[in-house]
């Protein structure tokens, strides 16, 4: 199951507030990591949202083009009968 781009966020967001709290420059460089990796995937996340919707409606139209010809063929051939 995917995860969602505001999961991602807020755990961005969590790791950028460990960071800010952090007394250690390992535990503040780590938690940088995970915000930076976080970030990332709520990139790629609300990307790949944006192209299934893109091609949702690019489904969506073909699909109503290609009743609108089966309805067109089925009149042709009534006529021609």
């Amino acid at each position: 199951m995917s995860q969602s781009f505001e999961f991602y966020q807020e755990r961005a967001e969590a790791a950028a507030k460990e960071a800010k709290e952090a007394t250690l420059e390992n535990v503040r460089e780590r938690a940088l990591r995970s915000e930076s990796a976080w970030r990332d995937m709520a990139d790629r996340a609300r990307e790949t949202d944006r192209e299934r919707k893109i091609a949702d409606k690019a489904r969506a139209e073909r699909r109503e083009a290609e009743a609108q010809a089966a309805e067109e063929r089925a009149a042709a051939a009534e006529l021609a009968e």
